[in-house]
Formats: structure tokens, C-alpha cells, sequence
């Protein structure tokens, strides 16, 4: 409470100074400049504090939440024409992309100047994103390419069986496809059906946005994406993009003359000098906690290229959540494709020990799928963006027999034994009759808990569960259609429902971190990083990618994943 009283004297003796940093901080008819280039994710990270946030010098990733924050002190300044923002080599997945996009369309329809420029033209991502503003620029000689989606997937059971591995694989759901490119030539065409809904939401939320460019058309936006890529000068013509300019020419463009550089003022600095720092409250006010599982979910760390959703400290998080007083109400931030069905499952447990003392909201960001889906299922509600990847409710594990290659290599093995199935993991056998009818038995038995996790969460029979499962994906469209989901939105939208289910009004969310577990050392993690990129270059990152989740999960840990193939060589394990 002292420290409250003494900052907001503070406050009080400069408030005649932030008042007039507030009331110019833009020159009459400027622009503020977003620059996007790097990272983009749902909510700020936690930043590191004292002598490890001075030595890391990392620039923390841009927020939906901080811009949508930027936007709104814009559309309520008199004094700004509104927004220029540079895209420039910017990363984000779908959900992030339309909750990113809806914040712009919003300044847009407030009546304020959103112009974006593009010096290195555009894909899909970016002129999906662009399309929200007023105006589009690009850089001349630059190529302007909203092609639509594809996937693609490689398959390896002939190169498999040529080097004498044999892949046994013990799959539930007729949709659970994380497997099939250890046992297959081709794509199934279970996965051909799932895989060309997920991309055709994505594909007609492209071409709805393109459309409000050429006054709701949606059939002159389909032939734009069919007939790309353009040239900027004819992407131009056809208006899909407004003019090619150089950066310096656009201030012409936008109808002013040429302007001091003080005209255009960086977003940085704008909200520094606009933002609201009222007065601190002398007790500490409710909030909504924000517990993030991202990445790939795991029983412990020993080896990561990116983030993991670690069990014991996803666990920690949430039962910090449960005993702080201040939390009225949980948001579960899920970007995770799944993982162990172990930890999937503990984490499960403690979100329904946290539900029934306080409101939990899911929100499915990016990909929420498999084991992500899993964790979401005792939410009291379940929000998620219309492009995310959810559902693959089913379970999938893989057995490697590596005796064929042994011998190749001219390495012979001898084995000596105590119980009948002491060797039963082994990679250097296959598996016998009765082994295998043991594990089929254990696959299906977790795949019925799977469902009656589902169906329990969701209040419905199993039966109905069961015929929305079968490993299947869904976007969130169809997912809010077959009652997986509740509600469409962004997270701002899970906080508020989260702040409606507590009974207190707004409430502002709070990052819940959870206590440092063990990880990686720096040291290793650089190595990782390092291989991936030069893997990435040769097109083998995927596969690494998979190599080194399953050196995170124990022999006979079973597996709660979805794998989208990657689209444009990205996968739902990008480094951040």
C-alpha cells in the first residue's frame, strides 16, 4: 500500500507535464507508424526482470493485445490520421493473423487512415492482413502472391523398408493421420477429406477478406488468388493493391505534401506518451489469469527446439491460479498440437480442479489440437478463432523395429531375459500376436477415455462424442457447428467472457508464469536452434522437428498429437 501512495503522489506532481505529452503527441494530421516485422503472438509475454532481462537484451515479440491497445488510443486522438504499417517479414498463425486483422478493420471502420505498405510485396498472410486497411502500397518490382493453401506430406514406408525399418503402429480414429507417413505411399483419403476443410476455411476467409477490396465481390477475389502471382504494377491495375511507390514516395500518395519527418510518429513512442497511467489502486484489484500451454505437451523437458508445454510447470501454473485471491477467473491460452497423453492428461485433471472453484474460459489459438483439445475439454466454455486446427480426438502410438536395418549394418544382437515380455519396447524384434493384442487393448481403452473426457467436458453422451471423433480435424467454424467449441472470437473476447462468468465486471488479464522447471541448458538450445535453421534450408526441418519432440516422450508413452503438414515450410513448432 506504501508504495502505491508514493507513486501516485509521484504521478500527481507530474501530471501537468504527462497531460501535455498526451495532448501532442502526434502533430495535427499525422500517422503513426507500426512496424511488423518479426514474431507476432496473442498476449505479451511475461519479461524477465533485474540482471537476466539486462543480460539477454532480447526484444520481446509484438502483441495483439499491446496493438489493439495502440489502435484504440489512436481512434480516440483527434489529432491522428491514423495508422501506417510497414509489414515486413512478420510470422503469425491463423488465429493470431485474424484477431491481428480484426484489430485494424476496427480502426478502419472508426473512421481513421489505415495504410499499409508492403517494400517486399505480399503473400497470403500479408495481404490478408492488409486487406483490412484502406489502402494497400507495395514496393515496386515486387511480386504481389495471394495463391490460396495447399499440404503436403511426405511419405516413407518404401525408404523405411529399403534401409530394414519396420514401423508398427497402433492408431485410434479412422481420421488419426500422425502416423500415416510411417506406413503409407500416399496420402489416406480420410486425411484428403479433413485436410481440404481445414484449407478451405482458411482459403474463404481469404478470399472474403480480398473481397472488400473490390466492394464484396467474392468471385473477383477467387480469380485474384487463381490467376496470382502479379507483378506489383499489375497487382496495381487490377486493383488488388492500391499504388507501387518507394517508401519515400508514399507520403504524396496518402494526398499530403511532402511532410517533416516529425509528421510520422513511431508507434513506440506514440504510446508511450498517450497511454492511460491512472492512478495505482491501493489494494491490489481481481484479474484474470492467463495460463499458456504452447508447444508441444511433454512430461518433462530434456531436449527442446522451441517452446514445450511441460507438465509439471503447466501444472504449477494452474495451481498458483487456483490458491491466488486475487484470480477471479482462468483463460487457458492453448497453441499445442498435443503430445504425451500422460501429460495431457494430468494437466486435464488439475484444469477440472481449478473449474470447479473457478470460471475457466479455453481459448484455441493456432492449432489446439489432440492433446490441446484434451486440456480444454473441462473448461466451463471453449472460445477459439474460425481458422484454428482442433478436435483430432483419437490417440496413435508407433513401435520400431529396427532389426532389418541392424543386419544391413552387419550388427548382431543377443538378448538374455526375465519375463516373458521384459524385451516388449525393444526396437530389435517386432511384436508377437499376443503383444500386439495387448497394446491394441491399451490403445483402445485410452481412446474411450479420450471420448469420455470430451463428453463429460462438453455435457454430452458418448455416443454423439464418438462420431465427432475418430481423429477427425476441424476449424473452428465447424467445430462451434458440432458443439466442441462454444464461441467464436479472439482472446480479448475469452477475457471478457471470462470477466462475465467471475461477476465482476472488466477485468484486466494477468500473465500467470509459472515457476522456472528444468530445461535445456543455453547451450544446448543454440545447438538446436542452429541444426534447425540449416536443416530448414535443405527442407528437413519438419522431420528434425519430429525426431526431436520424441526424444521428450519416454518409450512407451502414448501420443495425443495432431501434425498439420506445414504450409510455405512452416510447422506448429516454429521457433519463436
Amino acid at each position: 500500500m506504501l508504495r502505491s501512495v508514493l507513486t501516485n503522489l509521484l504521478l500527481l506532481l507530474v501530471m501537468p507535464l504527462r497531460w501535455l505529452r498526451r495532448s501532442f503527441a502526434i502533430p495535427k494530421g499525422g500517422y503513426v507508424v507500426l512496424d511488423l516485422d518479426g514474431p507476432v503472438v496473442d498476449n505479451l509475454p511475461s519479461r524477465p526482470r533485474g540482471l537476466v532481462r539486462i543480460l539477454r537484451r532480447v526484444r520481446p515479440p509484438l502483441s495483439v493485445t499491446r496493438v489493439r491497445e495502440l489502435c484504440e488510443l489512436i481512434a480516440g486522438d483527434d489529432r491522428a490520421a491514423g495508422l501506417f504499417v510497414r509489414l515486413d517479414g512478420f510470422a503469425a498463425g491463423p488465429s493470431v493473423l485474424a484477431s491481428l486483422r480484426k484489430v485494424f478493420a476496427s480502426l478502419r471502420d472508426a473512421g481513421k487512415e489505415v495504410v499499409f505498405y508492403l517494400p517486399m510485396g505480399g503473400d497470403n498472410d500479408t495481404m490478408y492482413l492488409a486487406s483490412a486497411g484502406r489502402r494497400v502500397v507495395v514496393g515496386p518490382e515486387t511480386l504481389v502472391a495471394p495463391i490460396g493453401y495447399a499440404a503436403t506430406g511426405q511419405y516413407l514406408r518404401r525408404a523405411l523398408a529399403e534401409i530394414g525399418v519396420e514401423p508398427e503402429v497402433f492408431a485410434r480414429g479412422t481420421y488419426k493421420s500422425a502416423a500415416e507417413p510411417l506406413v503409407r505411399d500416399a496420402m489416406s483419403e480420410a486425411q484428403r477429406e479433413q485436410l481440404g476443410e481445414v484449407l478451405g476455411a482458411r482459403h474463404d476467409a481469404l478470399v472474403r477478406a480480398l473481397a472488400e477490396r473490390c466492394g464484396g465481390d467474392l468471385g473477383v477475389a477467387s480469380r485474384w488468388i487463381d490467376e496470382a502471382p502479379y507483378r506489383a504494377s499489375r497487382a496495381a491495375e487490377l486493383g488488388l493493391v492500391d499504388a507501387v511507390a518507394y517508401e519515400d514516395e508514399v507520403t504524396t500518395l496518402l494526398g499530403k505534401e511532402p511532410a517533416p519527418t516529425a509528421r510520422w510518429v513511431p508507434a513506440g513512442h506514440y504510446f508511450a506518451a498517450r497511454r492511460n497511467r491512472g492512478f495505482r489502486p491501493l489494494l491490489p484489484r481481481p484479474v484474470v489469469g492467463l495460463v499458456e500451454v504452447h508447444g508441444p505437451i511433454v512430461s518433462r523437458s530434456r531436449f527442446s527446439l522451441g517452446k514445450l508445454a511441460v507438465e509439471e510447470r503447466v501444472v504449477r501454473a494452474l495451481r498458483a491460479a487456483r490458491s491466488s485471491r486475487r484470480i477471479a477467473a482462468v483463460v487457458l491460452h492453448i497453441d499445442s498440437p498435443g503430445g504425451s497423453a500422460v501429460a495431457s492428461d494430468r494437466i486435464h485433471h488439475e484444469v477440472e480442479l481449478l473449474a470447479k472453484e473457478k470460471p475457466v474460459v479455453a481459448y484455441l489459438s493456432n492449432v489446439a489440437a489432440s492433446g490441446g483439445y484434451y486440456v480444454a475439454a473441462a473448461a466451463r466454455v471453449i472460445i477459439a478463432e474460425p481458422q484454428v486446427i482442433t478436435g483430432s480426438i483419437g490417440v496413435v502410438s508407433a513401435h520400431f523395429v529396427l532389426r532389418g536395418l541392424l543386419e544391413k549394418l552387419g550388427v548382431s544382437t543377443d538378448v538374455v531375459k526375465r519375463g516373458a515380455r521384459a524385451d516388449l519396447f525393444s526396437p530389435v524384434r517386432p511384436l508377437e500376436a499376443s503383444e500386439r493384442a495387448v497394446l491394441e487393448s491399451e490403445a483402445d481403452a485410452f481412446y474411450r477415455t479420450f471420448v469420455g473426457v470430451v463428453a463429460r467436458g462438453r455435457g454430452r453422451p458418448f455416443e454423439d462424442i464418438d462420431k465427432l471423433a475418430q481423429g477427425r480435424i476441424y476449424s473452428g467454424t465447424e467445430a462451434q457447428a458440432r458443439g466442441l467449441v462454444d464461441e467464436l472470437g479472439g482472446l480479448a473476447d475469452a477475457v471478457a467472457r471470462a470477466s462475465t462468468l467471475a461477476g465482476l465486471g472488466p477485468l484486466e488479464p494477468r500473465l500467470v508464469a509459472p515457476p522456472r522447471g528444468e530445461g535445456p541448458p543455453p547451450a544446448a538450445a543454440r545447438v538446436a536452434r542452429a541444426a534447425l535453421s540449416a536443416l530448414g534450408a535443405l527442407g528437413l526441418s519438419p522431420w528434425a522437428e519430429r525426431v526431436l519432440l520424441g526424444l521428450n516422450l519416454g518409450p512407451s508413452e502414448r501420443v495425443l498429437v495432431y501434425e498439420p503438414w506445414g504450409s510455405g515450410g512452416r510447422t506448429w513448432l516454429d521457433l519463436r
